[in-house]
């Protein structure tokens, strides 16, 4: 029986993949506001939707949870600035903006952005 598809393996390894999602996701963080192609945008979405929800928590357990994946920086950023922002809001954290094909090779490229 055919089953569903998880997630995108982008033509990677499991390794790269993870690290690939976990530098998307650190830009994201720092900058509030990264460009990228479409599919990556959607995937890492979901990736950096489930941190701000366990930052929120704003407990031990949760921080160690965070410093497995993240910088010192990141997770201070995380937990100090961007969960108390989102403290009223269940979800939806992001939010992609479409854009035009990408000159070079026509990839559909996308900007993924924290919502204020």
């Amino acid at each position: 029986m055919k089953k569903r598809k998880k997630e995108r393996k982008f033509s990677r390894k499991k390794d790269q993949r993870k690290a690939l999602l976990k530098g998307l996701s650190r830009a994201l963080i720092l900058n509030e506001k990264i460009e990228t192609t479409e599919a990556k945008a959607k995937e890492v979405s979901g990736f950096v939707e489930k941190f701000i929800t366990r930052a929120k928590k704003q407990d031990l357990t949760s921080k160690r949870i965070l410093l497995k994946f993240f910088s010192k920086k990141t997770v201070q950023k995380l937990i100090n600035e961007i969960a108390p922002r989102y403290k009223d809001r269940k979800g939806g954290y992001t939010r992609i903006i479409r854009l035009g094909p990408r000159k070079a090779d026509g990839a559909k490229m996308a900007i993924i952005e924290l919502i204020k």
